[in-house]
């Protein structure tokens, strides 16, 4: 059964009538490894082919799809056909022709790249794996498109009919017709590598790194150097000469779930469990383009963690959609709302994001702040909030697009102990048979899952759940192999937070960009002390010390991110020092420091190291897993 793209229950609701029926046929008449796209912009031209075909072992088709029938059809040739409609006669183009163009344009984009190209012989610089294109006249049998003369404007070989989508046909003659549509045959099976190649260049929205770009040029990205609004005690304003970009040997692109997920989303409210690393906040980057392009209203975007929130607006603002997109911290976007519309605080003593939160929910049962404020609202995170916090962003869902997505990790809940203890329905969200679960980590290497699960996995029991509750699911390693994370423990704090400034020195001059490296810790004083040895060693970072220094996280400026466990939720780097392990923490809260300690190590892509200069529990439990994992003790 082919993969579509999207799934085919979301696609056929868009399918004319033809068009459905050709999907059915190559829904049951290929195999699990075609993959198929329906009507998805390609490149940054956004050719729209009707169905897009990869095959490891065929290679890639382009197919125009055409519900003419036998009496509109009043003439043709190699450019266009007149046909009769409702309102007269209209010409259209050849869809032949059509579908050779994009095939065409297509080739030529993917041709730039060394990777999917013969590098000798007489085909050097061709594509290394067949193509082609065709059509398919869905309401057209061979005799009617021979008796219309139509065999002789467009190569019969070029042509699936309306026989060849009868449900009775036989699926080796249909898969034969579909590849007899190429000129050639050659070459090994293209490599998973080499597809996802062909994905990151087709569509680059699948591509997993904001800042990898495509052939046409650098992302809109402002100057990494440039930042008025930085705080001299957090960001030391050192200069890195940017290199010229060039295309990344290593492409990383959505799994094929993930992408399917993608593109399937439709109206409604949607929850997606994932475990970290699954790519849910990047399947909601995704999301926020798409509904960016179709509503008129605009999209709200919610997560507990500042530091979250400011990276997701810049990647909102490095799409060019940050005019349709708001990113808020949640309680930032409740005091937005008290100012906007000039609502009270309530009295009381409670604490002022307290009373944020009940002024924003009075005023709007007062009717001072308007429901249905947005076509969409997604949050982030949504394991972190309330029961009344969600009940009240539910409502600020207009109606008539009804739009919500909920992303949730309950390994990362760090504000509740265990799972929501309330269903989603009693708090407004209307779910069934729209969640689905990722369980695939593609973040980590398998090597750095396996020691953070082997340290968290007796707080971290999976338990199932139904649909209206949210549960806690066991990671599964998609990613590679990698080093072994190191546990490295110090006699006192100043030789720790020098030994980590040199770690980051040597791995700076090994290549390694600043922007990609953190030092995460649970308290402020380990990282006010880390910081104070990079400035000795005249390395440029950020330290996420307030609400103000959170706000100005970049992920794209050449600095060290110095940040609490906390405030690293959300966020990737490919190295990550876990600095200070055991100091400022609860051993008497067992649960909540091991969920903090999992969340700061699945932080890591590449490199895990985990330092300490107290010894006590953790510190124990971190370096008798390291044993374990090396076969020693």
């Amino acid at each position: 059964m082919a993969i579509f793209f999207p799934a085919l229950p979301t696609a056929r609701k868009k399918m004319q009538p033809g068009e459905r029926r050709f999907a059915e046929r190559l829904e049951s008449h290929l195999e699990d490894d075609y993959l198929c796209w329906y009507d998805i912009g390609i490149g940054n031209n956004y050719l729209h082919p009707d169905f897009t075909l990869l095959h490891p072992g065929r290679g890639l088709l382009i197919l125009e799809v055409k519900d003419w029938k036998v009496d509109t059809i009043r003439e043709g040739d190699k450019e266009s056909f007149t046909l009769l409609t409702g309102s007269g006669l209209k010409v259209q183009p050849n869809p032949l022709e059509q579908a050779r163009q994009y095939a065409h344009q297509i080739v030529n984009l993917l041709a730039k790249d060394p990777q999917l190209t013969q590098q000798e012989g007489n085909h050097l610089g061709k594509l290394s794996f067949p193509w082609g294109y065709g059509v398919v006249f869905t309401n057209l049998t061979q005799k009617q498109i021979q008796a219309l003369g139509i065999d002789q404007i467009i190569d019969e070989r070029l042509i699936l009919n309306k026989d060849d989508l009868l449900a009775s046909a036989d699926a080796e003659d249909f898969q034969t017709k579909l590849w007899n549509m190429f000129n050639y045959q050659f070459g090994d099976k293209l490599s998973q590598p080499q597809i996802d190649r062909i994905r990151w260049h087709l569509w680059p929205e699948v591509r997993v790194n904001p800042d990898q770009r495509d052939l046409f040029g650098a992302a809109n990205a402002e100057d990494a150097t440039n930042d008025d609004n930085a705080d001299n005690n957090s960001y030391n304003h050192a200069q890195e000469t940017q290199q010229p970009w060039e295309l990344p040997d290593i492409v990383r692109v959505m799994d094929y779930q993930q992408e399917q997920l993608a593109r399937s989303l439709g109206e409604g409210h949607r929850v997606i469990h994932g475990v970290a690393g699954s790519g849910k906040t990047m399947i909601l980057g995704y999301r926020c383009l798409h509904l960016a392009k179709v509503l008129h209203k605009p999209i709200l975007v919610l997560c507990f963690n500042i530091t979250l929130a400011a990276k997701l607006r810049s990647y909102v603002a490095a799409q060019g959609v940050e005019h349709k997109v708001q990113v808020y911290h949640f309680h930032d976007w409740c005091a937005q709302q008290l100012r906007s519309y000039q609502a009270p605080l309530p009295p009381g003593d409670a604490p002022h994001w307290e009373k944020q939160v009940m002024g924003v929910i009075h005023g709007v049962d007062k009717g001072l702040i308007p429901r249905a404020q947005y076509g969409a609202v997604m949050i982030d995170e949504a394991h972190d909030f309330e029961a009344d916090w969600l009940r009240l962003i539910t409502g600020m869902v207009d109606p008539e697009t009804n739009t919500l997505l909920l992303l949730y990790d309950d390994a990362q809940s760090i504000y509740h102990r265990s799972n929501l203890g309330f269903t989603l329905s009693s708090v407004g969200v209307q779910a069934r048979g729209r969640t689905t679960v990722l369980k695939l980590n593609y973040r980590n290497t398998r090597q750095i899952l396996q020691f953070a699960y082997e340290f968290a996995q007796h707080y971290l029991q999976e338990h199932a759940s139904d649909e209206d509750h949210l549960p806690l699911i066991k990671p599964e390693s998609g990613g590679v192999n990698g080093a072994l994370p190191i546990v490295r423990e110090f006699s006192n704090p100043e030789d720790e937070a020098h030994f980590i400034a040199r770690c980051i020195t040597k791995w700076h001059q090994d290549g390694c960009e600043l922007r990609h490296i953190a030092v995460v810790y649970r308290s402020a004083w380990i990282g006010a002390r880390v910081a104070k040895a990079l400035d000795h060693a005249g390395i440029p970072y950020l330290l996420t010390h307030d609400k103000a220094a959170k706000a100005q996280y970049d992920p794209l400026k050449p600095r060290v991110s110095l940040l609490t466990m906390h405030s690293s939720k959300g966020l990737e780097f490919n190295r990550v020092i876990i600095a200070g392990v055991g100091e400022g923490c609860s051993e008497d809260d067992q649960a909540t420091e091991v969920r903090l300690l999992y969340i700061a190590m699945t932080r890591a892509m590449q490199n895990l190291l985990i330092t300490s200069c107290k010894a006590g529990y953790f510190s124990e439990q971190l370096a008798a897993v390291e044993g374990r994992l090396l076969g020693v003790g």
